[in-house]
């Protein structure tokens, strides 16, 4: 995946799209491209919160130390953030792909790489990124000189 090789160490991932268009799919490609394996991947929707360590020396120099994995479609808003630690996996390091970011957009940190999976059809899909600054932007680009 072209996108995890471009990915910085640290990177905050907003992944949506409307239910089955493939957002835990993308997450377990991202896990798969970094070592971890892919089949402990599974939808956080009733544990809200998979935290996936990174085996040592799986990927280059770049390689995240772990995969945080949210699904907030269960979140009600902001308010519920407490109740998985939203601020300690903030601080914390390597990759956080959330699914349904927009349940608490208002606490989705500035720095992010949007990304908006549209079903095309019945095994197809489109992805749209939208950086909001530069080293995800250069990573966007990476990913998307590779998907002509």
């Amino acid at each position: 995946m072209r996108l995890a090789a471009a990915l910085p160490p640290r990177a905050m991932l907003a992944i949506e799209g409307d239910l089955g268009a493939g957002k835990t799919t993308f997450v377990k490609k991202l896990a798969a491209a970094v070592g971890i394996d892919p089949s402990d991947v599974t939808s956080p929707t009733f544990t809200l919160v998979h935290v996936h360590e990174v085996p040592p020396g799986a990927v280059g120099s770049q390689q995240p130390s772990r995969l945080v994995h949210i699904d907030a479609y269960r979140l009600t808003g902001i308010d519920d953030l407490a109740t998985i630690g939203w601020e300690e996996i903030l601080a914390g390091e390597g990759w956080l792909a959330v699914e349904w970011p927009e349940r608490i957009a208002a606490a989705l940190p500035d720095e992010r790489l949007g990304i908006q999976i549209e079903i095309t059809g019945i095994s197809s899909r489109r992805l749209h990124l939208e950086a909001t600054c530069p080293a995800l932007h250069q990573a966007a680009m990476a990913a998307a000189a590779g998907s002509g």
